[in-house]
């Protein structure tokens, strides 16, 4: 490789870098928030938090259900700390969100705060889309 030749790829490579890392820095951000947020809310759920035993009462589905919740939850937030598995954490989350989005709308609540989880997740899924294309090409 010429230097010259070296010079002129990486400053034609460098507005592709810089957006590169950005946007590889905005996901491992988005993807670090929604595991703490789920970390503690399906913590919240399995450890019996009054509140939680309350709003699984008023859903009328059971006690069995706030443990299920919770350990998609909890599997969902350790699954977007591990990049290979992030996109199945991701994923898991979006039908989770829905069913919260509906819960909130039969409590009376707002479906906010889940509608807002459920896009974050889909777009950490639809960015690490590439994996499951990868693992499904094999």
């Amino acid at each position: 490789m010429i230097a010259n030749d070296t010079a002129t790829r990486v400053a034609g490579n460098t507005p592709t870098l810089r957006t590169g890392r950005v946007a590889i820095i905005v996901l491992w951000v988005a993807q670090l928030a929604l595991a703490v947020m789920f970390l503690m809310a399906g913590g919240s759920k399995l450890a019996g938090v009054p509140a939680m035993v309350s709003l699984f009462d008023a859903l009328g589905l059971g006690q069995w259900f706030r443990y299920v919740t919770g350990v998609i939850e909890v599997a969902s937030g350790i699954a977007l700390l591990v990049p290979s598995a992030a996109v199945f954490g991701a994923m898991l989350l979006i039908p989770t969100m829905l069913g919260a989005a509906a819960a909130n709308l039969f409590l009376g609540q707002s479906p906010a705060a889940p509608l807002v989880l459920l896009l974050v997740a889909a777009a950490v899924a639809w960015t690490r889309r590439n994996q499951l294309q990868a693992l499904f090409s094999r």
